[in-house]
């Protein structure tokens, strides 16, 4: 089985996304009312729903879906695991709800973005029902049984819908894509930049937010639980993101080819890997998809600096 418990009532679940291990994660956290963190894409929403099967998880069990934000690689199942589990809540950010009643819109962006990759790998999003949808303010918090919450930490950057959720029980943080993305095979913590939404000082807000909390361990939805310790995690996290973002401005202001300039700076952090490894890397998190939302990232800038309307 693609399961490992990974601390006490936690267990990760694979949900094999495009058919790779290690790629997309959910987490199940066991409780009298059990919380799902992550439903990945819909596309994985038959290997999720047969490994909770397998757990044991009756339809009538689960009390409540969760998600760090409502991109299709972590939200593109809502709307299946909503069907499965008539009895759960689902848990999102104030500005991503009406994304999940209403999927057009945010499919409508995806197809532009991804073109074939969507429905190949990723797969759209089933609408779920709005009284189902609960939204989860800063420091609102899931009840999960015997005292035991998950608090919703607000934290934008990596787009304007995110958020943590720290388990009071371990400590431990489902950081969504805040705080990047490391591949167990894939080596270095590389950040998500993507468009429409990346902003920079967001972002590094966002981690100093969750430093503040304290957290015991991380957990990336890409992948896993990381074994470095989480202060040294947030540091590395943001001083990544600042080297990317001062390179992709570098390139911008001298009229580079901003993937290029990332290519050449970063591209030898990777390891030496193999070429499903790297196609698996870049097909998440490329260095395409992280140029373009850090191009965005400037150009909103540069139009906020000069009085110009944002578009």
């Amino acid at each position: 089985m693609g399961v490992e418990r990974i601390a006490d009532g936690v267990i990760e679940i694979d949900t094999l996304l495009g058919g790779w291990e290690k790629m997309t994660a959910g987490y199940l956290l066991e409780g009298p009312e059990p919380v799902l963190v992550e439903t990945g894409s819909q596309s994985s929403a038959e290997t999720l729903l047969g490994e909770l099967a397998t757990l044991g998880v009756a339809a009538a069990d689960l009390a409540g879906v969760a998600v760090t934000h409502i991109h299709l690689d972590h939200a593109g199942g809502v709307g299946d695991v909503a069907r499965a589990f008539p009895s759960a809540t689902v848990y999102v950010h104030e500005k991503g709800a009406r994304h999940l009643s209403d999927p057009a819109r945010l499919v409508d962006s995806a197809a532009r973005v991804y073109g074939p990759l969507l429905d190949s790998l990723y797969g759209r999003l089933r609408p779920t029902a709005p009284e189902r949808i609960r939204v989860l303010g800063d420091g609102e918090e899931v009840e999960i049984g015997n005292g035991r919450t998950l608090r919703a930490i607000d934290s934008p950057g990596h787009a304007k819908h995110h958020l943590g959720l720290l388990d009071s029980s371990t400590g431990l943080l489902f950081a969504g894509d805040a705080v990047g993305v490391r591949l167990p095979d894939g080596g270095v913590l590389r950040p998500a930049t993507p468009p429409a939404d990346f902003d920079l000082d967001q972002a590094l807000n966002s981690l100093r937010k969750f430093t503040a909390h304290s957290p015991t361990a991380i957990a990336l939805a890409h992948y896993g639980l990381v074994p470095t310790d989480p202060g040294e995690l947030l540091e590395e996290a943001e001083a990544t993101l600042r080297a990317w973002a001062e390179e992709a401005e570098r390139a911008w202001r001298s009229d580079e080819d901003i993937e290029q300039a990332l290519r050449a700076r970063f591209g030898a952090d990777q390891p030496e890997l193999d070429a499903r490894t790297k196609e698996k890397i870049e097909t998440l998190n490329g260095f395409h998809s992280n140029a373009a939302g850090l191009k965005r990232w400037l150009e909103q800038r540069e139009k906020a600096t000069s009085g110009d309307p944002a578009t």
